[in-house]
């Protein structure tokens, strides 16, 4: 799984990091959320669904299309 945030949607809750696996998200200057990688390793893959699944503006991206290699 990759994952990416809409920087036009993120308004900053911070509920991805909160609720994230340690390590995977991060705040920017402005408490905006960035990926620290984008590759999610599969045993992290619940916990960033469970992440996504409470950002209120829906502004983390899950492709489970492209293969990771």
């Amino acid at each position: 799984m990759r994952i990416s945030i809409d920087a036009t949607r993120c308004q900053g809750h911070a509920l991805c990091v909160m609720f994230g696996p340690a390590g995977v998200f991060s705040l920017d200057d402005y408490g905006h959320a960035t990926v620290t990688d984008p590759v999610v390793p599969p045993h992290l893959e619940p916990a960033v669904r469970d992440a996504a699944a409470r950002c209120p503006e829906r502004a983390i991206q899950l492709d489970t299309d492209t293969p990771v290699l």
